[in-house]
């Protein structure tokens, strides 16, 4: 568990730095009335932290009245121009934020045209960077104006807070990854896990807005295929991915019975080693071991871990049974589904077996990691099979991280099986069946996903010509980061 550092802090204008949200309502309002249409409290949504022409177009077709956007422009202008007040206490934390040199932008959806009028009055020198509606394809509640910000400044938006005053904003910036401080100006905001609300900027300082930036954990699942014994000098690969992926954790399979206890000996972490194949490694201290200490080579291993303070994290890993494999089945053998999920029985056995091992063990409230190699493909990749093995895990309240930050299997298949076996093994004419057989899940407790990837080092030269690959596996690793909040 890491606590990193504030990277940078990214302002919303209108009615969080300057009272021009008030402004804008006073000119959409004023508009909205000549056209016959007051505005109303229900109105919010689309008028509050949205572009001209969002506003402009929703206004024209209630009142019948298209190309508002210049009319709606000129009077918020004129308003800005005469009526520009810096928010109570916005000037002091911009000071404060210079001062420890903490990165500053300006995101908003107001025109570039009113930005630099108000950029003007704050003073541009305070900004390093500045995105207006005019800079992106989309503007909020979309994400893309913060990611714009965090890619011109160079840093990850888990890593910046954002200021926002309103319900658009809010959802732009969590869109994007950022923690949230919301100062609502006109429309209610409500507190929720990673998004911090304040009755003004008064009651902020440096230091509270690097506090929003949550611990982050990062857990890593490999299977090192004999322990990484196919390979050159496995263990030194091995030990520079993990420093590589800055991984906090690491659940193991095919240990080949020492390899947890050694890689943790090198690294000065702590380990569990459960059997011959199984075994979880950390840089924080391991308070418990769970399960069958003496599981075999299939089944689950787990371990309890302290993460400073009295925080708390069962860690499990579990390598599943690999045969029958089923997507040799459908490619192969042509099974059709029914038979495909009758054939997982012996893996849903194991992974139920392990999901009780996992459930007896935890506390109501405390955060479970599940990894492993499960030697089976995702219900939410291939929607063709109802997988049991990870509908089970799922039904049990586990829930893929790899899918939640990458939800889209066309986009982003994830394949763990296999970087060496392009072409099946046992027969180089047949293309061997690419899958995503390894995974991260967690229960949500305490849990946010912010990424997930796959792990693969360098370009792994096919079987069997691999003893000189940098990576050293025939699985890819799946790694996620997660913000630690407090337990529901």
């Amino acid at each position: 568990m890491t606590r990193p550092p504030l990277q940078a802090v990214l302002f919303d204008m209108d009615g969080t730095l300057v009272d021009t949200e008030r402004l804008w309502w006073e000119a959409v309002q004023d508009v909205a009335t000549g056209l016959g249409r007051p505005l109303t409290e229900a109105d919010q949504p689309e008028v509050l932290g949205r572009p001209v022409e969002h506003t402009a177009d929703w206004l024209g077709r209630l009142t019948g009245t298209p190309g508002l956007a210049g009319r709606l422009h000129r009077e918020f202008t004129d308003r800005v121009r005469t009526g520009i007040v810096p928010r109570p206490g916005a000037l002091a934390l911009l000071d404060a934020l210079a001062r420890d040199g903490v990165p500053i932008a300006l995101v908003t959806a107001s025109p570039r045209s009113v930005a630099d009028s108000v950029l003007a009055v704050l003073g541009a020198d305070r900004f390093r960077v500045s995105v207006t509606a005019d800079d992106t394809a989309s503007t909020k509640p979309a994400p893309d104006p913060y990611l714009a910000a965090c890619r011109a400044l160079g840093v990850e938006p888990a890593r910046c807070v954002a200021v926002e005053d309103t319900p658009t904003g809010v959802s732009s910036a969590e869109a994007a990854g950022c923690a949230v401080l919301a100062v609502p100006s006109l429309a209610p905001i409500e507190a929720a896990p990673g998004r911090t609300v304040v009755a003004s900027l008064e009651e902020v300082t440096a230091e509270r807005l690097r506090g929003l930036v949550r611990p982050r954990l990062r857990v890593l699942s490999w299977n090192l295929w004999y322990g990484g014994a196919k390979v050159d000098d496995h263990r030194a690969k091995q030990l520079k991915v993990i420093l590589d992926t800055e991984a906090d954790v690491v659940g193991l399979q095919e240990t080949a019975g020492t390899a947890a206890r050694e890689l943790a000996e090198a690294l000065g972490w702590h380990h569990h080693q459960a059997g011959e194949n199984l075994g979880i490694i950390s840089r924080h201290p391991i308070t418990a071991r769970l399960g069958d200490p003496a599981v075999g080579f299939y089944g689950a291993a787990g371990a309890r871990i302290r993460l400073g303070g009295i925080r708390e994290l069962d860690v499990w890993t579990a390598h599943l049974h690999y045969t029958p494999y089923g997507p040799y089945e459908a490619a192969f053998d042509g099974l059709p589904p029914a038979e495909l999920i009758a054939h997982e029985d012996v893996r849903l056995g194991q992974m139920r077996q392990a999901l009780r091992q996992i459930a007896e063990a935890a506390g109501a409230r405390t955060p479970v990691v599940l990894t492993g190699d499960f030697n089976c493909p995702s219900h939410l990749d291939r929607t063709d099979v109802a997988w049991p093995v990870t509908r089970a895990a799922e039904e049990a309240g586990l829930r893929d991280s790899y899918r939640e930050a990458r939800p889209d299997p066309v986009r982003d298949p994830g394949h763990t099986w296999s970087p060496v076996h392009p072409r099946h093994e046992n027969d180089p004419a047949l293309p061997e069946p690419q899958d995503r057989i390894d995974y991260v899940l967690h229960n949500g407790r305490g849990l946010r996903v912010l990424d997930s990837r796959t792990v693969v080092t360098g370009v792994p030269r096919p079987w069997p010509d691999v003893a000189g690959n940098d990576w050293p596996s025939d699985h890819a690793a799946v790694l996620t980061t997660f913000e630690l909040n407090p337990p529901d």
